[in-house]
């Protein structure tokens, strides 16, 4: 099996990596077999980013802060502990952004697409599923959409639920949601599309983000699940 590794910027991610190298070799990630990822969270959802024409499995140890996608780090046995990790597939948002001046941004996120007020005027968002109007006004700081794999992540910290891996649910989660009042969000089937209407926004600027890729000025993100692009995510059996 041809392993190509790849590591965050920390001293300890480069330490491993430099001995992983010596042990197994270096190998270009376009002539692997598979994509050793050696960080946290972050570095994975970078490293799916850069990696994701080449249609390569990754397996991530964890040798940073966060590793909700990662494998405990261990070095023993690792082609072993490979050939017996559970694939679990990915699916990422596709966000279509309008701003202001009438142009249109296309992001992929695999954590989640979230909205944010620019200023210290609340947003004022109207939410469509799948064409139909379910929320005229939504005042708030924001306003995202997780996967299951992004439930961990931003859609943790404000309050939204965690989804399982496999599971085929998107989360909604509203960000300081002053009204509805005690609204705390959604989930949604991964097949529906996901339409927010950013009400005066001239007074009231909104800025979409999805994962790393931020557009400000929106008046309009449209939210699906991808169909045509995925990530394959090896698990060691106990994670």
């Amino acid at each position: 099996m041809k392993l190509a590794f790849v590591a965050s910027k920390t001293e300890e991610a480069q330490r491993v990596l430099a001995a992983l190298r010596a042990e197994h070799g270096e190998i270009r990630p376009a002539e692997a077999d598979l994509i050793v990822t050696l960080g946290g969270d972050g570095f994975m959802l970078q490293s799916l980013h850069r990696y994701r024409d080449l249609n390569k499995p990754f397996y991530g140890m964890k040798l940073g802060s966060l590793g909700f996608l990662m494998n405990q780090y261990r070095p023993e046995g690792l082609i072993e502990r490979i050939a017996q990790a559970k694939p679990t597939i990915l699916r990422p948002l596709e966000m279509t952004a309008v701003s202001e001046s009438g142009a249109t941004v296309n992001a992929l996120a695999y954590n989640e697409v979230s909205l944010l007020r620019q200023t210290k005027q609340a947003a004022h968002i109207r939410v469509f599923l799948s064409n139909s109007e379910k929320l005229p006004e939504l005042v708030c700081d924001g306003v995202l959409v997780a996967t299951p794999a992004g439930s961990t992540a931003y859609n943790l910290s404000a309050n939204g639920p965690i989804l399982p891996l496999d599971s085929r649910v998107l989360a909604m989660t509203p960000i300081s949601p002053f009204r509805p009042r005690r609204w705390r969000g959604a989930i949604l089937p991964a097949d529906i599309e996901v339409r927010l209407e950013v009400l005066d926004h001239y007074k009231r600027p909104v800025s979409a983000t999805a994962d790393a890729n931020e557009v400000r000025d929106v008046v309009e993100v449209t939210i699906r699940e991808s169909v045509s692009t995925t990530a394959n995510l090896l698990f060691d059996p106990e994670h």
